[in-house]
């Protein structure tokens, strides 16, 4: 900047001493992780140990780990944010930050979401799913109809068979029962 600009009194944008991050989000997200081990560790303590010759250790040691570790990790990542180690602001360089939310889409995709729960049972996982699949890339703007309605149903319909060969977990067949 300036001699001149400076007595004009332009201010200078790299010298204003920006706002301290807020700490308040950061201290949010340590209380979820913590809300969240708490809830793993009870549920896991209320777990039998019900230790047999092929699982030695039982159900219990691995959730009841996950659960010590998530509080360990909010205790650390409070420690770090009180600290002051607290995250970015997003700096929005690919969108407009000031943009308001399109509800429309929103409230499209949560339909979507819905009527697959509510048809998933009568209709079955690969019709269900394929409609899911579909829906979501219609609303999220894709306009190739065809293309999209076969990779929806593909991926259907690898999903179906993923878990029922792969997992061993059977997902509802609904009208297409015997069929599939």
């Amino acid at each position: 900047m300036s001699h001149a600009a400076a007595a004009a009194g332009v201010p200078n944008p790299a010298a204003e001493p920006h706002p301290a991050p807020s700490r308040v989000p950061d201290f949010v997200l340590c209380a979820g992780l913590a809300v969240a081990g708490v809830i793993v560790l009870v549920d896991a303590l209320r777990l039998s140990n019900n230790v047999t010759g092929v699982d030695p250790l039982g159900p219990k040691p691995l959730p009841v780990m996950v659960g010590a570790a998530l509080i360990l990790l909010a205790g650390l990542l409070a420690l770090a944010v009180a600290r002051g180690n607290v995250g970015e602001a997003e700096a929005g360089e690919d969108i407009d930050l000031h943009a308001k939310a399109d509800l429309k889409t929103v409230l499209m995709l949560v339909g979507v979401f819905a009527a697959n729960i509510v048809l998933i049972d009568l209709l079955g996982w690969v019709i269900s799913g394929s409609l899911l699949f579909y829906g979501l890339v219609i609303v999220l703007g894709s306009r190739h109809f065809i293309r999209d309605l076969v990779i929806s149903v593909a991926l259907a319909l690898v999903t179906f068979y993923g878990f029922a060969i792969g997992l061993g977990v059977a997902l509802p067949a609904g009208i297409l029962q015997g069929i599939l």
